[in-house]
């Protein structure tokens, strides 16, 4: 059986069969923090007296008929690395529980699919011997479907998805409903425009707002947004027709699965077309694992397409050089091994199905104030497109990014190139696009976030934020101008701001410039513009100058401490810079410094919103 733990009642652990074993995969995001459907139960494990069942105090150990295996998912650029996966662990044996095996730890800054691939055997092994299975019984056969595929003949109108995300967008009967992670507001584009000088570089960056006025949404400065991309039609007819299945795109089908054991019969909203479910629900934009890659190869019917496929599916480096590096996506991939672009509709659409993940939303620091503009969301997003070093001659284009870039060039008439991503800007059933307004929405929800400001204004604020980065601290700037136009006093704000040329892309200059002046000497901006001389310049150089003042207004006057942006680098750094400071300016042992940083984070005076 596999489930989401958000749906299963974990109080009941204590009633878990001796005869079967709970497999729990964690993943780990943020400042340690659970996933939001794993928040319930980390909130339970990790209370001060959990309270399973049948009551059993925790000393007594009321798991001790669990047996129990952990794969933890993180990333190691972040201080926090698989933190929720090793604290269930803990606190299974804890209470009781014994785990079979090691625990697994997948790393998202490597690969998680090699690190998963290189733990399983070992811990088969050990669940085997631990249940008394006899391993060598189990043998690798036909592949065996996950999903069954029925195309249907007639169905109700009002009950198909046309790319909704939920049962309750279907719905027409006056009542507003929630929106959330689930149920996505379409939420109306108000303004966007491009923040970098396009007549210096070829990079883009966009600034989006989006009203959410009447949705019921409400934000924090300091929030996630999370937008629901689509895929390109371009992807999305390249998929329909390697598998032959073009001429039926609009052909109704019903996806289920048919575990008898899942508690989720659909994995994605149905009935639907097959364009819809590739255009909306499928992530057919990113590379597929090797693991399928080794599957799939079963399903081909020529001898050159199956050898490299096999190849593909056994040989790590091939894989990585060839379509992890590559970022080669399951339609360019299986058009590479299909004589003269012929369909190969020998490759089951249930395997398709069942090998794809679902699309996800991206999440974006929110660039807006709350407090300034509590009905609009404000989004700074950089645009990723590159050529991968294996394949050169290939543009590899960010799925949610070129979205925005794209619906932006909409939006604003801009003629954009014809290789670029296109997108079915009307929606599901045209809810996106008004054409006589010339307005276009997106599907999004809010995540509430601990990356926030001190309540007292008048502590000071040390914020760092290069490139994109630098949006949440718009916000927080936007905010502590504001409470200092309303004459109240506000702390010294500071804000390292680093970009690779002034005239080429400096976020939000005209607007920083205002907002500094109206904080007058308690606002200061730092920049730092790497390329604009020979030795490049960056923020933690910068740091690194202002160092004393910095702790003083940190360690002295009790100031807070926030960093945003790349976590492998530039967020690392500036940890090490930190600590350094409170050896050359507090007088610590190395040791202490290490201690003293960990303290600032542990109160709260030290956040960050990183990414890899």
């Amino acid at each position: 059986m596999t489930v989401d733990v958000e749906d299963c009642n974990m109080a009941l652990l204590d009633k878990f069969p001796l005869d079967c074993v709970a497999f729990f995969l964690m993943a780990t995001y943020g400042e340690g923090e659970p996933t939001d459907d794993a928040v319930d139960f980390w909130e339970l494990i990790t209370s001060e007296s959990p309270e399973f069942s049948a009551g059993i105090p925790v000393e007594e150990k009321p798991l001790s008929s669990l047996r129990y295996v952990v794969f933890a998912l993180g990333n190691k650029t972040y201080e926090h690395f698989n933190a929720v996966g090793r604290m269930i662990d803990n606190k299974l044996t804890e209470f009781g529980a014994t785990r079979i095996g090691e625990r697994g730890e997948g790393d998202d800054d490597g690969s998680l699919e090699e690190d998963f691939l290189g733990w399983k055997d070992d811990m088969w092994k050990a669940v085997c011997d631990a249940m008394q299975v006899d391993q060598s019984e189990a043998k690798d056969g036909d592949h065996v479907a996950a999903y069954k595929i029925t195309e249907l003949e007639s169905c109700d109108s009002n009950k198909i998805f046309h790319g909704e995300y939920s049962g309750q967008a279907l719905m027409v009967n006056g009542i507003r409903p929630t929106y959330d992670a689930r149920n996505p507001y379409f939420s109306p584009i108000v303004a966007t425009h491009e923040l970098f000088n396009t007549n210096m570089t070829d990079r883009n960056c966009v600034h989006m707002e989006f009203d959410i006025s009447g949705s019921g949404l409400e934000y924090e400065t300091g929030d996630h947004v999370a937008v629901w991309p689509m895929n390109a039609e371009q992807d999305v007819e390249r998929l329909l027709k390697i598998l032959g299945i073009w001429e039926k795109r609009d052909t109704i089908v019903s996806v289920e699965s048919i575990d008898p054991s899942t508690t989720k019969k659909y994995t994605f909203p149905v009935p639907a077309t097959y364009a819809t479910i590739f255009r909306y629900y499928l992530d057919i934009h990113a590379p597929i694992s090797r693991q399928s890659i080794a599957t799939l190869a079963t399903f081909v019917s020529t001898e050159e397409g199956k050898a490299r496929l096999t190849n593909l599916g056994s040989d790590k480096e091939s894989y990585r050089i060839e379509v992890s590096d590559a970022h080669l996506s399951l339609g360019e991939l299986l058009e590479s091994i299909s004589p003269n672009g012929k369909p190969l509709d020998s490759i089951p659409l249930e395997f398709v199905v069942e090998i794809l993940p679902r699309v996800q939303p991206r999440y974006y620091s929110i660039s807006s104030s709350s407090k300034s503009t509590p009905k609009t969301i404000h989004v700074t997003a950089s645009i990723l497109s590159y050529n991968p070093k294996t394949t050169p001659q290939r543009k590899v284009y960010g799925l949610a990014t070129n979205y925005i870039l794209q619906v932006h060039r909409k939006l604003r008439n801009i003629q954009h190139p014809e290789t670029s991503p296109s997108y079915l800007y009307s929606g599901p059933r045209n809810k996106y696009y008004d054409e006589g307004t010339n307005l276009i929405k997106m599907p999004l929800h809010v995540r509430h976030t601990n990356f926030k400001l001190p309540k007292n204004s008048k502590l000071p604020v040390v914020m760092v934020g290069p490139g994109t980065g630098v949006a949440p601290f718009r916000g927080f700037v936007i905010e502590r101008a504001l409470v200092k136009a309303q004459g109240e006093e506000v702390g010294e704000t500071v804000l390292f701001f680093g970009c690779r040329k002034r005239d080429e892309d400096f976020l939000y200059q005209n607007e920083f410039t205002e907002l500094f002046a109206t904080l007058g000497e308690s606002g200061k901006l730092i920049t730092a513009f790497s390329r604009e001389q020979s030795q490049k310049v960056y923020v933690q150089h910068k740091f690194h100058e202002n160092g004393s003042h910095i702790w003083h207004l940190i360690h002295n006057l009790g100031g807070y401490f926030y960093v945003c942006g790349d976590a492998k680098n530039m967020a690392r750094d500036v940890n090490t810079a930190l600590g350094q400071l409170a050896q050359s300016c507090g007088g610590m042992d190395e040791t202490s410094a290490t201690n003293y940083v960990k303290d600032l984070r542990s109160k709260g005076r030290y956040q960050e919103d990183v990414w890899s």
